[in-house]
């Protein structure tokens, strides 16, 4: 198996329970992007299948049985849209991340519509999608973590249990504060942004209404750092960051 990479080795280790490799199928006519996609999930421990057009991808969903679909919108031979319907026809629950150049707000509707599971514009973070794309597997059931406990410093998160500690103290959480310390604690060290946040955490756009974020991580501060050393921290014009208390 691969060696952890710095740009996978913040993410959990997901296998099938038999300890066989999730499996993802990449749609795209970019043979670079295919390529880079496919080694940021190799790197994961992934096993990639690759195609460049809608009906190679077909044939290649029916013998490869996917766990998960990364799917650009404009194909030749036919888009996305209808690609998924036709893997769905015999893979109703494979879900789905369609990757595009479009950045219309009605193009990512008509894409989720379609029965698309999430949706990224392209440029993009691969880092983002494969996050994005670890999320997708984990709701889908098919995956086995090695680990249900997200670590950074003394601040301990089991995913299985939803209990979270402090330095061996219990820390009670609402279910929305649970999925923001989760987001930030499966991104340590690392610079994220109020959108970022509304996106992964609530699943959707707040708008004009972003300081839901500041309201939220400053319920976080009140029970994670107020009786300890601070380790969620403000970027001024960039977000948020957690990392360990110096």
């Amino acid at each position: 198996m691969a060696s952890p990479h710095p740009m996978t080795n913040n993410l959990p280790r997901l296998t099938h329970p038999d300890g066989s490799p999730i499996r993802a199928l990449v749609v795209d006519d970019e043979p670079s992007l295919s390529e880079l996609m496919s080694m940021g999930l190799r790197l994961a421990g992934w096993s990639v299948a690759v195609a460049g057009d809608g009906p190679t991808a077909v044939k290649l969903a029916k013998d490869f049985h996917p766990d998960v679909l990364v799917l650009d919108v404009m194909l030749p031979g036919f888009d996305g849209v209808e690609l998924l319907g036709r893997i769905r026809a015999f893979a109703p629950e494979v879900p789905a991340l369609f990757l595009t150049a479009k950045d219309d707000v009605q193009d990512r509707i008509v894409g989720l519509a379609a029965g698309g599971d999430d949706y990224v514009t392209k440029p993009f973070s691969l880092e983002e999608v494969l996050l994005r794309l670890h999320r997708l597997v984990q709701r889908s059931g098919v995956a086995a973590m090695d680990t249900a406990e997200l670590v950074v410093g003394d601040l301990v998160l089991n995913v299985d249990t939803r209990e979270v500690t402090r330095a061996g103290e219990d820390v009670q959480l609402t279910a929305t504060q649970f999925e923001l310390l989760r987001y930030l604690m499966e991104n340590p060290k690392r610079v994220v942004s109020k959108a970022q946040i509304l996106d992964h955490v609530w699943d959707y756009d707040f708008g004009g209404q972003a300081n839901i974020v500041e309201l939220y991580i400053s319920y976080l501060r009140k029970k994670i750092d107020a009786t300890h050393p601070p380790m969620i921290h403000t970027v001024r014009g960039a977000g948020y960051v957690i990392k360990p208390a110096d």
